[in-house]
């Protein structure tokens, strides 16, 4: 009978000892998958949020779809490069992409310490506006406030940068009505649209390399801030004459 119990002892504790063991290593599995799960789902809500704005990927998780808005007043930025056309001449593809791949990220960290929302880059061209995706009162200020900061990195880059050679960034602003959203079901991007988008486009082109070229309705919000130029009315192609004035940084 003792053998009997000892024996029935032994399967108990191995029962006991197998079972702990079993659940220890399910609990380890199951706690090591939900990390896995939290990271990567971590890193999708990271890569969302650097492509939308907060507000709009929230939406987009919420109901599958974000609502084009209308905003009365943003203050839109275009950058490029002068003569770029003769840069991509000089440069291989790889020694071009890593100058451009410099100086956007300089941009992307100004324009984040002044809360503007970049909109996209086009070739040599970087786009970014003020006052959205939430409405703001200082969105022409700090746009203005990010082109001299810009400006100011150019100035420094372009001493030691092929860049240089050829003229340096035209920044050009203007401020007014736009509709911002995303369109499409692959590859959202966040985007503006309206005549003020491309009457900035028309401040850039129409301006001067190492200048931030604004317009008459930006020039209005900032004049007690910064001191400018009025450079006249000016033709913009397809917009007719505009008052244009330079930010003196």
């Amino acid at each position: 009978m003792a053998l009997k119990e000892l024996q029935r002892q032994k399967i108990v504790r191995n029962s006991f000892v197998g079972g702990f063991v079993f659940v220890s290593l399910f609990a380890g599995i199951f706690f090591s998958q939900r990390n896995r799960i939290r990271k990567e789902k971590k890193r999708s809500e990271d890569l969302l949020l650097n492509i939308l704005p907060e507000e709009v990927a929230q939406e987009l998780k919420d109901k599958g779809s974000a609502d084009a808005k209308q905003f009365d007043e943003v203050t839109v930025m275009f950058t490029d490069f002068k003569g770029f056309t003769q840069i991509a001449e000089k440069l291989s593809a790889k020694e071009l992409v890593a100058e451009i791949d410099t100086c956007f990220k300089a941009f992307d960290n100004i324009i984040t310490k002044y809360n503007i929302e970049k909109i996209k880059t086009i070739g040599d061209a970087y786009m970014c506006a003020g006052g959205l995706p939430v409405a703001n009162k200082t969105h022409a200020e700090d746009v203005v406030k990010a082109a001299i900061e810009i400006l100011q990195f150019m100035e420094v880059h372009l001493k030691a940068s092929p860049l240089g050679r050829f003229g340096g960034a035209r920044i050009g602003i203007h401020t007014g009505p736009v509709v911002a959203g995303i369109v499409g079901i692959k590859k959202f991007a966040y985007d503006i649209w309206g005549d003020t988008v491309n009457i900035a486009s028309r401040m850039e082109s129409s301006g001067e390399a190492g200048k931030i070229n604004i317009s008459g309705s930006t020039y209005e919000l900032v004049k007690n801030k910064f001191r400018c130029t009025y450079r006249g009315k000016i033709e913009a192609k397809n917009k007719g004459e505009i008052d244009m004035y330079f930010v003196e940084n």
